[in-house]
């Protein structure tokens, strides 16, 4: 038997993580779980540059640019291609597409900008070439869910709103990996999302993404952060968003799909990379999200060992209380965001979460990878 002192220090413990978790989920969470859209009172039609960068993605680019071109969008719009250094047939794809729609505008680099790695160049020459002033971001590998994304994704702005917010899934597959990949989409997008509708807006995704040319401008685009490799979406954000001009859109119309890595090891890579930026977050968010994400490392070890040495009847009660929360606030938040086939499966989701922080852990001091993407 071990000393009742460290018995009862497990139970405290998991009273504490417990507490926490109950916070996150009633603070936070609960925001995206009950909210509800306020109707316009008139209609903001504005003119969009939608830009996308692109690397040898001449396959994508065929699959998935006529799901942009064919946007019901009753104001001016265009499509900026920033065609990256590529080597593929990319340039003779979108081509073919400008002989029928001559709203492309295709920006063709040929020759890499030294000192900036990764997409902040290419992103920054596309939007420098937008013509207008609202700009929507997409990725070439990203197709929109219906011809109406352009049209509700600019009904977030409003005379404050310089940033919107937006929804990019991955695509239902089968397996294992598939749901793993897409819980981590939508457990990320759980937490961005919920903090900006507490007016605490920390990041955004690339795949789907909005804001003002001139917000883009007045803070020098990348220039701060052209050292890191990534960041040209979530750091941008984090840097520039605020309580007054940041604004979600999680109408399924807007939401961007992508194929998800079918790789254990290329996902991993991927996270690799997306996690390096986190610790230039500003200090409050990355207390906040370093608070959660320590609580729910600790959880489930925790729940067994207070189960196991302290008294398993309050250690489930106390287990039961956040379960039932978790089910509601996950449950209509999993529906709002068209996830809920990862429901039944959300306490084996949850639990996996454990051995994911393990498994990324290493971005933390690892330097970060300088790929395009």
């Amino acid at each position: 038997m071990i000393p009742e002192i460290v018995s009862q220090v497990f139970f405290y413990s998991f009273c504490a993580v417990t507490l926490i978790q109950l916070f996150y989920y009633l603070v936070f969470f609960s925001r995206l779980a009950f909210y509800q859209e306020k109707p316009k009172q008139q209609s903001n039609d504005q003119a969009v540059s939608v830009i996308i960068c692109a690397r040898d993605e001449a396959e994508n680019l065929a699959r998935n640019l006529p799901g942009i071109l064919v946007q019901n969008y009753p104001s001016t719009h265009e499509l900026v291609v920033v065609n990256d250094n590529s080597l593929d047939d990319g340039r003779y794809v979108i081509d073919e597409f400008k002989k029928s729609f001559k709203h492309i505008n295709h920006i063709l680099l040929t020759q890499e900008a030294k000192l900036i790695s990764g997409k902040k160049f290419p992103l920054s020459m596309g939007i420098r070439s937008a013509k207008y002033e609202t700009l929507l971001l997409t990725d070439a590998d990203c197709i929109p869910a219906s011809e109406f994304w352009i049209d509700k994704m600019q009904r977030g702005y409003d005379e404050h709103t310089e940033i919107v917010l937006g929804y990019g899934p991955y695509h239902k597959r089968p397996g294992l990996l598939n749901k793993l990949i897409r819980f981590e989409t939508f457990h990320t997008a759980l937490q961005y999302l919920s903090y900006a509708l507490a007016g605490i807006p920390y990041m955004g995704v690339g795949r789907n993404l909005s804001y003002k040319k001139e917000l883009f401008l007045k803070n020098k685009g990348f220039s701060s952060i052209n050292f890191i490799p990534s960041g040209d979406d979530d750091l941008f954000i984090n840097q520039v968003a605020n309580k007054k001009n940041t604004a979600v859109m999680i109408d399924p119309d807007t939401f961007t799909y992508s194929e998800a890595r079918k790789r254990w090891s290329e996902w991993m890579v991927q996270k690799y990379r997306h996690y390096t930026t986190s610790r230039y977050y500003k200090p409050l968010h990355q207390f906040l999200l370093g608070l959660y994400s320590t609580s729910l490392f600790l959880y489930y070890p925790l729940l067994i060992l207070s189960a196991i040495f302290f008294d398993w009847r309050i250690t489930l009660a106390l287990f039961g209380s956040r379960f039932l929360l978790q089910a509601v606030v996950l449950y209509r938040s999993m529906k709002k965001l068209k996830e809920q086939d990862l429901w039944p499966w959300f306490l084996l989701l949850d639990a996996w979460n454990f051995f994911y922080y393990i498994f990324t852990l290493p971005a933390i001091w690892k330097s970060p990878r300088k790929n395009w993407n």
